[in-house]
């Protein structure tokens, strides 16, 4: 059987996956994003259908004010005795904390805080008993994968917390994940910094608290030496390990796919690989700790998805899970009117590092793709806008907009935000009425267009996409596609009614 990786393609990093009641359900990290956590269900690995978000309350995770790629880091997800478990940090605030539900479908719990420093949180079960483990250092000053006891009912921490292993050497040791398997504990974590340097190493023990004996294979997944212009792939890393029915053993991991010239714009996407065991009981990852684009393997039996529909018309009334906001956004802002989605201009633009602008994105998850969408902006004063943009964050963001000018006019506008330069690349009268904007990606090129017919698109102009991009801009998210409005006083009526918003990817 052949499978095609990434198996989430775009921002969707830092995956963690469990079994249960037949099914795969896998969780990634949201940093500034809201509603929290996209949720995935699978039947086999492979085809995975986004059911929702973990963390769709404000109450759940504060993300007011905070920094870009702030907030929600690398969650884990673990089914114990009929009930989930997603535990992350808010790494704004520096806490841990895990929710729970007995309905993967419904609403999640309020969450519970574990006090203990570090990042990359995971969770582990046994016999009653209830493991905290995350990087950090231990009650001692002790760096490294730090490990206690907790009552899973309160977040109490039943034993102190302590170093079980440092890792391998490399730096930046993180993600870590407990499994009992044969009767030995393996410990599995990440080293190397989420960059091209990323890794995946191993250690076990007789003993769930040590010590902990290192694979002497270790790294057992990395592409640290491939480089870009031999392997599409870099940055594996993150991973999490899952048991098949049939015996099978699978890993979720991430990585990036480098474009134009060593620049990734898509962000950390989730990839897939086999795993045997050799005759030391250490895992292999697809024989030989590298993956693939196109993976020619053995798979368990296939499920496929019906073909997402190109077309968002909004006429259902509700944005789809894949739809997301910048921050603890503010809902009376976005309503549905005659099958439009409206957006209410505010005075908070994609520049603000701070606030919750009034934004409605989903993820770029191809390198070529087009996206397009039909807008009015109405009651509109001087200064007022709204439009499609090519956002990473505040700082890095292409913009195809309309713009309210003191003429009373309306020009379509395409504007460049390069850190602190902001450049207007061309601007365009327009007669009234509804205008198509379209966006299309390529390996090095954006290129912007709009017409007025919904037919004859004429290009205003074309961007490099490598200024936008992680290696230029920083940061630990992708791009997405944002659909906005921005009022330019606090007095403004405007606002802005996007009839659909279609996405093609290649």
């Amino acid at each position: 059987m052949k499978y095609t990786n990434p198996v989430l393609k775009g921002f969707y990093p830092d995956p963690s996956v469990c079994a249960a009641n037949g099914r795969y359900y896998l969780v990634c990290s949201s940093f500034q994003f809201f509603p929290g956590v996209p949720l995935f269900e699978s039947e086999d690995l492979v085809n995975w259908n986004q059911i929702g978000h973990v963390l769709t309350r404000p109450s759940q995770v504060m993300l007011n004010k905070i920094n870009s790629s702030g907030g929600v880091f690398a969650p884990t997800i673990r089914f114990n005795d009929g009930r989930f478990y997603m535990v992350t940090t808010n790494d704004t605030t520096h806490k841990h904390f895990y929710v729970y539900t007995d309905d993967i479908r419904g609403e999640w719990s309020e969450p519970i805080t574990v006090d203990q420093n570090g990042i990359d949180p995971s969770l582990y079960f046994e016999d009653g008993h209830a493991y905290f483990i995350s990087n950090g250092s231990d009650d001692n000053g002790v760096p490294g994968v730090v490990q206690c006891e907790i009552d899973i009912a309160t977040g109490r921490k039943l034993t102190p917390s302590r170093t079980i292993w440092q890792g391998s050497g490399g730096r930046y040791l993180e993600s870590p994940h407990l499994y009992k398997i044969n009767g030995s504990y393996y410990l599995m974590a990440a080293e190397g910094g989420t960059e091209y340097g990323h890794k995946v190493t191993i250690a076990r023990s007789r003993d769930i608290d040590g010590p902990y004996e290192e694979n002497p294979a270790n790294p057992i997944l990395t592409h640290i030496n491939k480089n870009a212009q031999n392997s599409p792939i870099q940055g594996t890393g993150h991973a999490d390990l899952i048991q098949a029915p049939d015996g099978s053993w699978w890993m979720v991991c991430l990585a990036f796919r480098p474009q134009s010239d060593n620049h990734h714009l898509l962000g950390r996407e989730t990839f897939l690989a086999p795993v045997r065991w050799d005759k030391n009981a250490w895992p292999v990852v697809n024989g030989d700790g590298t993956i693939a684009l196109q993976m020619d393997v053995p798979t368990l039996p296939q499920h496929p998805l019906a073909p997402k529909p190109a077309r968002t018309d909004f006429k259902n009334g509700k944005l789809g899970p894949e739809w997301v906001h910048i921050r603890n956004y503010h809902p009376e802002n976005y309503t549905f009117a005659s099958g439009n989605l409206r957006l209410k201009a505010t005075p908070v633009n994609l520049n603000n590092g701070k606030g919750s602008p009034t934004f409605a994105g989903r993820r770029q998850e191809h390198i070529d793709f087009t996206a397009t969408t039909s807008m009015q902006l109405k009651k509109a004063a001087s200064g007022d806008e709204a439009g499609l943009t090519v956002y990473m964050f505040e700082s890095s963001h292409y913009d195809l907009l309309v713009k309210q000018l003191a003429d009373g006019k309306q020009a379509v506008v395409l504007r460049y935000q390069l850190n602190e330069l902001t450049h207007t690349e061309k601007e365009v009268i327009l007669p009234q009425g509804k205008v198509q904007l379209r966006v299309k990606g390529s390996n090095e090129i954006y290129s912007f267009e709009y017409a007025t017919n919904g037919k004859d698109f004429k290009e205003l102009g074309r961007m490099n996409t490598r200024y936008i991009s992680t290696e230029t801009a920083g940061g630990f998210t992708g791009i997405m596609l944002g659909l906005y409005a921005v009022s330019g006083s606090q007095t403004s009526k405007a606002y802005a009614d996007f009839e659909y918003f279609d996405y093609e990817g290649k």
